[in-house]
């Protein structure tokens, strides 16, 4: 079971949110006993990429990278697959190909970071809580969302704000 409070976002937010902070500390999935089996089952590519020591470090050089947005590293990332177009038995098909399948989600999470780069940059958003290291891909219908999640993030904000507006009036 994936431990992560926020799931399910495009993939390379989804790799960089294998780290977080809570009450309880920091975490690291890709750290974590059976974590990066965790992540790939999360992430659709368990039957595709191999739990194996290039994978995990592979995911953690790209994830670091789109953390900084460290373009070098970023395009190193992208040196190890490619897209390859071919006509199939069905008609025009698009395979990916990469120099192992360690890379591969490593790969995968670098070219989506291109296409939300290409579609909508100013979507992609940390969130606003200080303390909070999770970001999100914003697909509200007004491009508001402020919180990785109101459950978490946005609710203590509420409760803060609340707070002082309390703490202020009994003065």
């Amino acid at each position: 079971m994936d431990p992560r409070p926020l799931i399910g976002e495009p993939l390379p937010l989804d790799l960089v949110n294998t780290r977080w902070t809570d009450d309880e500390g920091t975490h690291d999935l890709l750290e974590m006993p059976g974590g990066p089996a965790i992540w790939l089952a999360s992430a659709g590519l368990a039957d595709t990429v191999p739990d194996s020591p290039e994978t995990l470090a592979a995911l953690l050089t790209t994830r670091d990278a789109l953390v900084r947005g460290d373009v070098d590293e970023l395009n190193e990332t992208l040196r190890h697959g490619r897209i390859r177009r071919r006509l199939g038995a069905n008609g025009p098909e698009s395979v990916v190909e990469t120099d192992t399948p360690g890379w591969r989600a490593a790969w995968l999470a670098a070219e989506h970071y291109l296409r939300l780069l290409e579609q909508n940059p100013s979507r992609l958003r940390e969130c606003a809580n200080p303390e909070c290291t999770l970001r999100f891909y914003d697909v509200s219908k007004a491009g508001a969302r402020r919180w990785c999640s109101m459950a978490a993030c946005g609710n203590r904000a509420k409760a803060r704000t609340h707070y002082a507006r309390q703490h202020h009036r009994a003065r």
